[in-house]
């Protein structure tokens, strides 16, 4: 063991991230989940660290820049995505009515694919950039079915 390697006894680290996905009936809910799978791994020569690796699968990367006051009416997600603010910060408001604001850093996994518009038209989720800045997200689209139960990634 050297000065870089973490105690042996070292606890897993647990990344939260927020969860939009979409019930049985069609409506769409956000939660707060965990990754908890890390392990411990090198990468050639450096010190170990913790990686929570996930399914192998075809993925599209797109970087994206909302414009500050952008507001992306009720709409899907096209596939299964993970969204990272990269700068500024966006909010996402599910059909349920929960809002959730994420700023630089903050995972979300967006997954409200196969939504059933309610009474007021609204399907999916509303998204859009806070405050006075340009909101830049790293998105990476997941080519791989979506998943109906809060939390599965962690």
């Amino acid at each position: 063991m050297t000065e870089n390697d973490p105690a042996p006894d070292a606890a897993p680290p647990i990344v939260d991230y927020w969860h939009l996905w979409r019930d049985a009936d069609g409506v769409s809910h956000q939660q707060r989940c965990a990754l908890h799978g890390f392990e411990q791994a090198r990468i050639g020569q450096a010190a170990p660290q913790w990686n929570d690796e996930q399914p192998r699968g075809e993925s599209t990367i797109v970087f994206t820049v909302l414009p500050a006051g952008w507001v992306g009416e009720w709409h899907e997600n096209p596939a299964p995505q993970w969204i990272v603010p990269l700068s500024g910060g966006w909010w996402v408001e599910a059909m349920d009515g929960t809002r959730v604001e994420m700023r630089t850093g903050e995972l979300s996994l967006g997954e409200d694919q196969g939504c059933v518009p309610d009474a007021q038209g609204r399907r999916g989720h509303r998204s859009g950039a806070l405050g006075d800045a340009p909101a830049v997200l790293l998105v990476v689209k997941c080519h791989a079915a979506a998943v109906t139960h809060p939390c599965h990634a962690g």
